[in-house]
């Protein structure tokens, strides 16, 4: 498999005139296809990208973590108040600098164990203040970080997790009674779907009647947060539609996903929210990811997590971190989750992440989005789209394949004839590959990745 990958990139290197992932179709008169959609702003997206990081205490210098962070293009690292101190080597000054030096927000959470509901609440206003805050998040994994709280232990190897609901419960109040802090946001626990009691934790605020052990009402968090890794016990290996099947809402996903995490829980099956509500169900991901390793190549990790990015926010998470930012070298064994390796040196992730934020870059206000007319004519399972718009009005549809391999065809009908079109390919560069004139639609031979089209809107 990697040879024969390789022999591909190599072919895709060669040059833009042979290129054969877009060809313009010469025009005839017929009847399109295209309808309007409307676009979703390409800060929105670009906003979603996040990344999980390791910190001075954990050694890795600041101004290495923030070059790495500016080169890929995040806009988001999970942070909190675990390793924190005011003596260092992390101290809030460092949380300051990698927000203003990186340009990132932070959510800001519990971590692993964590409790001090206090601290995290004063040393959020600390970021708040600064700009620097992007949402709150109750414990990282209470299945395999269990708690004691006000004398009560819960989670981890415990029969309750009674604890844990009393803590996230404390935490939704500190933080929306504060007048500073209420206007952001609370993510719940990731691993709900672990509860080994019914303490509702599937939920984001107790509905009436649903029989759990803490009472009706009980409010924990205003978006769901899940840590759906792309690979799985019940998914190992590559296939088609790895990284789309992950950020899939139901109960088809076969990853640790949304449905078996707040639709009918994983470890007891406890009834949760119905697949109608999940579909609109606020979400985000603070995990998520694949290391390299088996099967899975420096190549395919890297085509897996910028469909990632991709695929959970075209399927409604708001946010993404993908675990993690460079290989960790404080534990046992290289674990290879990184962008790059623990030399620094970036991987094709950071590499294909870098090109794609580097084509859409954007931090300008759009208003509101416009429409474009296209239809893929006879969309394939494996071929995805999403529509975003920049704030200068340039629409950028972006179409990706997520085929383990071959090919997929396919035509793209923009019904009336584009004056400039820009064709890119991140996993090539930052250039347009292909820029053809005045044409109503494309030809698209597409395989493992995204390509952008840049579309500048006709003026009357």
């Amino acid at each position: 498999m990697e040879s024969r990958r390789s022999i591909t990139r190599c072919l895709r290197s060669v040059a833009s005139a042979c290129f054969a992932l877009a060809i313009v179709l010469p025009m005839w008169p017929r009847s399109s296809l295209a309808t309007p959609r409307e676009a979703v702003a390409t800060n929105d997206f670009l906003n979603s990208i996040g990344v999980v990081t390791t910190f001075p205490n954990r050694g890795q210098p600041l101004a290495k973590t923030i070059e790495m962070i500016r080169y890929c293009g995040f806009r988001w690292v999970r942070a909190g108040i675990e390793g924190l101190s005011d003596k260092g080597p992390t101290t809030m000054q460092t949380n300051l600098d990698l927000s203003r030096e990186a340009g990132v927000r932070l959510s800001w959470g519990l971590v692993s164990g964590g409790t001090d509901v206090k601290k995290l609440v004063d040393t959020g206003k600390v970021l708040a203040e600064a700009g620097a805050l992007l949402a709150f998040e109750g414990n990282n994994e209470p299945d395999n970080w269990g708690v004691t709280y006000q004398g009560e232990n819960g989670g981890g190897r415990e029969p309750s997790w009674m604890a844990v609901a009393k803590l996230q419960r404390d935490l939704y109040q500190a933080v929306k009674s504060d007048p500073v802090l209420a206007k952001y946001p609370v993510w719940s626990i990731s691993e709900p779907g672990a509860q080994r009691d019914n303490v509702g934790l599937q939920f984001l605020t107790i509905p009436p009647g649903a029989q759990t052990l803490m009472p009706d009402g009980t409010k924990y968090a205003d978006y769901a947060n899940v840590h759906n890794y792309i690979y799985h016990p019940h998914s190992p290996y590559p296939a088609d539609n790895k990284a789309w099947d992950a950020a899939d809402p139901t109960a088809a996903s076969k990853v640790d996903g949304l449905f078996g995490n707040f639709g009918v829980t994983w470890g007891k099956r406890f009834r949760g929210y119905t697949q109608e509500q999940l579909n609109t169900l606020p979400r985000v991901t603070t995990e998520t990811g694949t290391n390299i390793e088996g099967p899975v190549t420096e190549e395919i990790q890297g085509l897996n997590l910028i469909n990632l990015y991709l695929a959970q926010f075209k399927r409604g998470y708001v946010h993404t971190s993908v675990y993690l930012l460079r290989d960790r070298t404080d534990e046992d064994g290289n674990q290879s989750f990184g962008f790059y390796k623990a030399d620094y040196s970036p991987r094709k992730a950071a590499i294909y992440l870098h090109n794609l934020t580097t084509i859409l870059a954007d931090k300008g206000a759009l208003a509101k989005p416009d429409q474009l007319e296209f239809t893929i004519v006879e969309q394939p399972k494996t071929v995805h789209e999403l529509l975003l718009q920049r704030s200068d009005g340039t629409f950028q549809l972006i179409v990706w394949d997520e085929r383990l391999s071959g090919q997929d065809r396919v035509t793209v009908d923009l019904g009336v004839p584009q004056a400039s079109v820009r064709i890119y390919d991140p996993t090539i560069g930052v250039e347009p590959v292909r820029t053809p004139a005045n044409v109503s639609s494309l030809e698209l031979a597409l395989s493992d990745h995204p390509i952008v089209i840049a579309i500048s809107p006709n003026r009357q």
